[in-house]
């Protein structure tokens, strides 16, 4: 093998490699990028809350608006700067131009024509430009607080509906429970039946309430379905992923205590300052238009090649420059009162913003109220429940006892077993209703931030 021949296996080894590399780079990195999305190990609350803000449309396009004020704010900002242009014209003149000098007619200029000129303006003093100045923090901060407000609305929701899910399983759970009773009693009423001890109603008693029971755990299962798609819902998870919620039952108990002291801080609640924010802003438009009585003050300049020449081919052989620059003072003297109507505006648009502000807070006041109102209520009917559910557990074991030693008719059993279900389903229903109302309660304090 000659060296060009080792030459050219070297390169197609080389190259074999290098493309070997890049598809394992690229495949590695795909299906990194691929999982991603779907991918979420441990979906505690928190992990859910953290996915939802990452995830969720509505807060991804809150996120891209923040984008395009900062680009609108920078297309503002960018007047500024020296304006520079360059113009190039080319004309051919059929016929001349025609001018009377001193009462001679006679033709002017050339046949071809062609210029090009650099010209840039600099602003001195401009109120567009220097609103954007002035306000470019606020408007920035206007629209990062109205994403912190979807994140908090967010947040809220997927809690709920978290806690949504959690107890309907508990609830299937207990479903469960109910139905391995219920089945034991179908067989104990059965073999009291075959032993002569009771009639017949009795097990039949206990396939009606196992065909109950079983009839609740279907419709529950099916509504467990629903829920979990809401929630995949408002995280932006994937459909075809499975989502395993984590929990800790007793940490659930732990999560409903607030503290009902605590006083609003209406500063601490974003819809407040979004207005509080929208206030400067309108006091920064009142300037502007006071502004509009100062003049709009710019510095100009321009470099003109001028091209003359009857003849095309001769047209560029020669150039005729000229410069030139200058400043422009524009002052507005009279618009018929628009300007005074402007201001006024302005003011009023103020007037209205401070009223805003002292409505909302009234409104927050009153939402407070009404969410410690729930969850106290919510939070006093969850401690009775929670005792039901324990007394009605003792009772159903007593009873059961006692029909199996034939006190008590089975018709008590099935009180009991329905009683126990009822208690144990309203206590997890009670427990979603405080730790739903918990949540209120944060949201309207404004401890509810993300």
């Amino acid at each position: 093998m000659d060296r060009k021949d080792k030459d050219y296996s070297k390169g197609v080894i080389s190259n074999t490699l290098l493309l070997a590399l890049l598809l394992f780079t690229y495949s590695n990195t795909y299906s990194q990028v691929g999982n991603a999305p779907g991918e979420l190990s441990s979906a505690s609350l928190p992990n859910c809350i953290e996915y939802a803000i990452q995830h969720n449309p509505d807060i991804r396009n809150a996120k891209i608006n923040e984008d395009i004020t900062e680009a609108t704010i920078k297309s503002k900002l960018a007047d500024w700067y020296p304006q520079v242009n360059f113009n190039y014209s080319l004309q051919h003149n059929f016929q001349l131009p025609t001018v009377n000098f001193n009462g001679n007619i006679t033709h002017s200029g050339s046949r071809n024509v062609s210029g090009a000129d650099f010209g840039f303006t600099q602003n001195i003093f401009n109120r567009d430009a220097l609103l954007a100045t002035r306000s470019s923090k606020e408007v920035r901060l206007s629209a990062n607080q109205n994403t912190r407000l979807q994140k908090i609305d967010l947040a809220a929701a997927v809690s709920k509906a978290f806690y949504a899910l959690i107890l309907t399983g508990q609830q299937i759970k207990t479903i469960d429970e109910d139905i391995l009773r219920i089945s034991q009693s179908l067989k104990d009423a059965y073999y009291q039946y075959q032993a002569g001890v009771v009639d017949k109603t009795d097990y039949k008693r206990a396939t009606i309430s196992l065909n109950n029971a079983k009839a609740q755990r279907y419709a529950a299962n099916e509504s467990i379905h629903g829920q979990k798609a809401a929630l995949k819902e408002l995280m932006g998870y994937p459909a075809s992923q499975d989502l395993q919620l984590v929990y800790d039952s007793a940490q659930l108990e732990k999560e409903i205590f607030l503290d009902t002291l605590q006083q609003v801080d209406y500063n601490s609640r974003v819809e407040i300052l979004q207005l509080q924010t929208q206030r400067r802003l309108l006091e920064f438009n009142l300037k502007y238009n006071q502004w509009s009585y100062l003049p709009n003050v710019y510095a100009f300049g321009n470099y003109n090649l001028n091209f003359l020449d009857n003849k095309f081919t001769k047209l560029y052989a020669k150039a005729y420059p000229n410069s030139f620059a200058g400043l422009t003072l524009s002052i507005p003297i009279f618009q018929g009162g628009k300007r005074i109507q402007q201001i006024k505006q302005a003011k009023l648009q103020i007037d209205q913003a401070n009223n805003e502000i002292l409505s909302t807070q009234y409104a927050i006041q009153t939402q407070y109220e009404t969410a410690l109102a729930a969850y106290k209520g919510n939070l006093y009917n969850y401690y009775s429940l929670k005792e039901n559910m324990l007394l009605a557990n003792e009772v159903y074991n007593v009873i059961q006892l006692q029909y199996r030693s034939g006190i008590k008719a089975y018709l008590d059993v099935i009180t009991a077993e329905s009683d126990l279900r009822t208690a144990q389903i309203n206590y997890y229903n009670a427990l979603f209703l405080v730790l739903s109302s918990r949540i209120d309660v944060s949201k309207a304090l404004g401890t509810l931030n993300y």
